[in-house]
């Protein structure tokens, strides 16, 4: 019979802290060869730029100890507790995991942005220390302690999905009408989780749980499924990247670098199906404490990371954002890759509410803020350490931003934005009217993003923490022109074009 497991609170503290501040500069190595294969097969050129700028910076932050995103997620932590464990501490489990995520978010080596609100459906105040984790518990024989960790970034958990489906659909019908809605938010290339089965809550949780798995479809494609839930991750990684979307929506031969599923005995009368995504900047580690100390995480070498030459100058069109004209942007051209120098304002979801209560109430902009002729950049960055200007500054969904797109245009002047994945039809329309632009960094580079960055300064609502707004002094920040000043958007060309091309591609060839 198994003796009785002692874990101290402050192994399991320590743990915690020491397991979300590695994954915030650690991607998985199986992630890292994962992206670095699709990179190698695929043939267009802007998803094959994209992903060799997720590369490229998930190697600096490897190297720098700095986060992958400026997204550092809402903690998940799934704990497998044996039976024969006892915890010396007079806190829960819950405390103590919180404990290991407060002094990680507060490092202040690495500090790591705090994204977590109380009161959701009200005042949406941040906790300050990204508190509380979203934590699962499972009590199973044994005397270890069996703990998986992530840090889920809020704009691919944004495109979860959930649906009851009826005993007789097809789950590939769902999915392959599913991902096409949910745009590039989420920053492909990632994963699918999808959890069938259960209850509804049950089928959700499945699909998290399964992303916490390394990514093996390739070895899965060689030796052949095994069981029915293997042919339908076959089938599933097949047909989404037959849809041609591609790296950051751009369009290209890879979406989806695994498909994982997770089933559970469920009602006669139900098919419950959840579908979540993981990004690029993909973030898990797992580790088993067995009352011997905190927990050992062995760093990867940096002969995992491959060796990845990017120039963004190449064929690009240098843009000076202090002297650029309305009529300058109306040439620009749609994929057309830019380097933007000069001074930019910063804005997210709570500094566009707070500009559209000031002009309700027929109050002008901050002292500091003139967007007349000038562009905003949809970012919450991580705070800065050591000589930083900045800490990583990656793209926010652009989309959240749709519904204020208008008055901004009109009421400011605004003449462009800079932000991650695809413009609505409302916001397009927009663009279209007033002649401006929408220019598209890459999701899942915020490191690489910074270093264009020379300085930075709050010059509004510095009481809104990351999402104040900011003003940036920028030098080559690389983007890509996502919808013209007429309206066209490479989100809606660039996948329908690469489906077309995938389709005419022999099927062994994309393996």
């Amino acid at each position: 019979m198994a003796s009785i497991t002692l874990i101290k609170e402050d192994d399991l503290i320590q743990s915690i802290q020491d397991a979300l501040q590695y994954i915030s500069y650690y991607h998985p190595v199986d992630f890292i060869q994962a992206v670095h294969g699709a990179y190698e097969r695929e043939e267009s050129s802007a998803a094959k730029d994209a992903m060799a700028q997720i590369l490229i910076n998930s190697r600096m932050c490897a190297e720098g100890h700095r986060p992958i995103c400026q997204d550092t997620g809402i903690v998940n932590v799934f704990v497998t507790v044996g039976m024969k464990v006892q915890f010396d501490t007079e806190q829960s489990l819950d405390d103590l995991i919180n404990e290991g995520v407060r002094r990680a978010y507060a490092l202040p080596d690495n500090v790591l942005r705090a994204s977590v609100l109380s009161d959701p459906a009200g005042a949406r105040l941040n906790t300050k220390d990204n508190t509380p984790a979203v934590i699962h518990v499972d009590l199973v024989p044994g005397n270890e302690v069996s703990i998986h960790v992530a840090a889920k970034g809020g704009g691919s958990e944004a495109k979860s999905k959930l649906a009851m489906l009826n005993p007789a659909d097809s789950i590939t019908d769902w999915v392959l009408k599913t991902v096409p809605t949910m745009g590039a938010g989420w920053c492909p290339p990632g994963m699918l989780g999808i959890g069938i089965g259960g209850t509804a809550e049950k089928a959700t949780l499945l699909a998290k749980r399964s992303l916490m798995d390394e990514i093996d479809i390739h070895e899965l494609q060689q030796r052949g499924p095994r069981s029915r839930i293997e042919a339908l991750r076959l089938e599933i990684f097949e047909k989404v990247n037959g849809l041609g979307i591609g790296a950051q929506g751009l369009g290209g031969l890879t979406t989806v670098l695994d498909v994982k599923i997770m089933d559970y005995p469920t009602h006669a009368a139900n098919l419950p199906v959840a579908m979540i995504p993981n990004c690029a900047a993909t973030r898990h580690v797992h580790f088993k404490l067995t009352g011997e100390g905190p927990a050992e995480l062995n760093p990867p070498t940096l002969e995992d990371w491959p060796q990845i030459t990017w120039d963004a100058a190449k064929g690009a069109r240098r843009v000076n954002l202090d002297t650029v004209t309305r009529a300058e942007v109306q040439g620009w051209q749609p994929g057309e890759t830019l380097l933007l120098s000069g001074k930019m304002l910063t804005g997210r979801d709570a500094a566009h509410k707070r500009i559209r209560d000031l002009f309700e109430a027929g109050e002008s902009l901050p002292e500091g803020v003139d967007l007349a002729g000038k562009f905003i950049y949809y970012v919450g960055p991580v705070d800065p350490v050591r000589e930083e200007v900045v800490g990583p500054a990656g793209p926010t969904t652009a989309t959240r931003m749709d519904g204020f797109t208008e008055m901004m245009l009109r009421e400011t002047g605004l003449l462009g934005m800079v932000g991650k994945a695809e413009r609505g039809p409302v916001a397009i329309d927009a663009i279209q009217r007033f002649g401006a632009v929408y220019l598209m960094a890459v999701g899942g580079a915020a490191y690489l993003v910074s270093k264009a960055i020379r300085k930075s300064r709050v010059v509004a609502f510095e009481d809104l923490g990351m999402e104040a707004i900011h003003e940036f002094e920028v030098e080559d920040m690389p983007v890509t022109v996502a919808v013209d000043s007429h309206g066209i958007s490479v989100h809606q060309t660039g996948p329908k074009i690469w489906q077309e091309k995938i389709g005419l591609i022999p099927t062994q060839t994309l393996a």
